[in-house]
């Protein structure tokens, strides 16, 4: 008797159109939503690490996760009873640009998991192998890239991001071959695969192949399917409603990237889900000094597309594409303009509230909009660390006697902190004390309110990092400590995590996998 038993359904495959081609060869697929494919079995799967708060949901339990069925399905040596692997149709927008079909070109889905609670999870294995939708690819990943996905995607869900989650870790025991930084200098990698598992994997791009190719009939099964559900309070054919949900879902998620400094680095619209959860975690970072320009991701270095700054207006420019497919469904403009202009006027307000929460303001005060804009602009007078800032300001109250002594720690070049540079910050400061004697609520209860919103623990690049080099030398306790250190990024945490609540080193400052990232996996 197996000891590993997933409850796994499959209404994407028995509701919506296969691929009739059952050769796992590339090529254009039409009129299906999906190709069935099994996964490339590794020649010495090995676990790294799995996550048991991500299979619980599943209904497995902490017990099966050192089984060797474990081992065996998820690093994709057997296909568990009951499934009927696939990988996904869709196209996008890359980089501003329609790139055609894309689909999952090293992804594949084993299924869908009824939880418990009747949630669907879709579990998908990621650098599993080649799929009709590889294109010249290999369908593989490194430990590199799977590593820092493994570990942004828990981080992200305990920061209160909605997002895809982690379940497993394995290495395929095959060395992989990968041009890291596109420069002709190729090298061998160890070979892994990820469990992802996620509520859907359906994202804009699903919806703009079929409306691409005129193909009505599949685009409605999709947008049908996805209402029925994942939207079960919308009525079937409310395609208007449908596309308002997805958009504030969409604004939900990209507003919580921007209080936590999060930056995606690849927003295409093949990598936006139609949930609004954070899904696809290529060349992401976190700001370390504050600067709406980063992108981490060296493919966006001339035009800066996806930088942090600009990443509500590129939900909405994906938006706009969403609703050129799903127009072909509803033949009205009307209700998608709508749409599109309750997201401007709703992200204003959105940005507003979160930003004055992160300062730990209540209360409106005709004054609140000043002193928000000018502290983004000393933020970037000096390299200032947003998270470091943020968590030591909510120590500063009205009375604090050198308020600027207290978030000194978050300045990368404290020499810096003088003349122009230190009057501005000093006025800043007053004029932030001053604004907390109009707080009505007790500064205990307002410091306790900003530690909810401002995280102490972040996974910067630089900490993937360290436990990637750890792991490729066999070494997995990095990966386990970043793990059980990001379950908890808004708690003090015990004496021993202070270690991470630190700058980046200046050794990370321009190494490769600190700064910035390619999309090589």
């Amino acid at each position: 008797m197996s000891s590993l038993s997933l409850k796994l359904v499959s209404p994407f495959t028995e509701q919506l159109p296969a691929d009739p081609v059952l050769d796992n060869t590339r090529r254009q697929v039409s009129g299906a939503c999906f190709s069935y494919v099994r996964p490339r079995k590794p020649s010495a799967p090995k676990l790294v690490h799995a996550a048991a708060e991500t299979a619980q949901l599943l209904g497995l339990s902490k017990r099966v996760l050192g089984s060797e069925d474990f081992l065996q399905v998820f690093s994709g040596a057997k296909v568990p009873e009951g499934a009927a692997p696939y990988a996904m149709n869709y196209g996008g927008h890359q980089f501003g640009h329609w790139a055609g079909q894309l689909g999952d070109g090293r992804a594949i889905n084993l299924g869908q998991v009824r939880a418990d609670d009747a949630a669907l999870w879709t579990v998908q294995l990621k650098g599993a192998g080649e799929t009709p939708y590889s294109r010249s690819a290999d369908g593989l990943a490194v430990l590199r890239s799977s590593v820092r996905e493994y570990l942004c995607a828990e981080a992200m869900h305990h920061l209160g991001v909605p997002t895809s989650r982690s379940l497993s870790l394995m290495l395929t025991g095959d060395e992989v071959l990968r041009d890291m930084m596109y420069d002709g200098n190729a090298a061998y990698e160890p070979g892994a695969v990820v469990c992802r598992v996620a509520r859907s994997f359906v994202r804009f791009g699903s919806f703009e192949i079929h409306a691409a190719r005129g193909d009505l009939k599949t685009l409605r099964a999709l947008a049908d399917y996805t209402m029925r559900h994942h939207y079960p309070e919308l009525a079937l054919g409310d395609y208007a409603g449908f596309y308002r949900k997805v958009s504030e879902r969409s604004l939900a998620m990209v507003m919580h990237w921007q209080r936590v400094g999060f930056v995606h680095g690849v927003m295409n619209t093949d990598n936006l889900s139609i949930l609004g959860d954070t899904i696809d975690y290529g060349p992401y970072g976190w700001l370390e000094g504050y600067d709406p320009d980063w992108t981490p991701n060296t493919t966006d270095r001339q035009h800066r597309r996806y930088r942090y700054g600009q990443q509500p207006n590129i939900v909405l420019w994906n938006l706009h594409k969403l609703a050129n497919a799903l127009y072909l469904l509803l033949e009205e403009e009307g209700p998608f303009v709508e749409v599109l202009e309750a997201f401007r006027s709703r992200y204003a307000e959105e940005d507003y509230a979160m930003h004055r929460a992160k300062l730990g303001l209540a209360e409106v005060g005709i004054d609140d909009a000043e002193l928000l804009g000018r502290l983004h602009e000393v933020l970037t007078l000096t390299e200032t660390d947003m998270t470091i800032f943020y968590r030591l300001l909510a120590e500063v109250d009205a009375a604090t006697p050198d308020a600027l002594a207290v978030i000194g720690p978050a300045f990368y070049a404290p020499e810096e902190v003088d003349g122009e540079v230190r009057a501005a910050w000093t006025a800043w400061l007053a004029s932030y004390q001053q604004r907390l004697t109009r707080e009505s609520r007790p500064a205990a209860e307002r410091r306790a309110a900003m530690q909810r919103v401002n995280p102490k623990y972040v996974l910067r690049n630089y900490m993937a990092q360290l436990a990637i080099d750890a792991a490729e030398q066999g070494d997995f306790s990095v990966v386990e400590d970043l793990y059980e250190l990001l379950q908890h990024p808004y708690a003090e945490q015990p004496q021993q995590a202070a270690k991470w609540f630190v700058k980046r080193p200046e050794w990370a400052r321009h190494r490769v996998g600190c700064s910035m990232l390619s999309c090589s996996s």
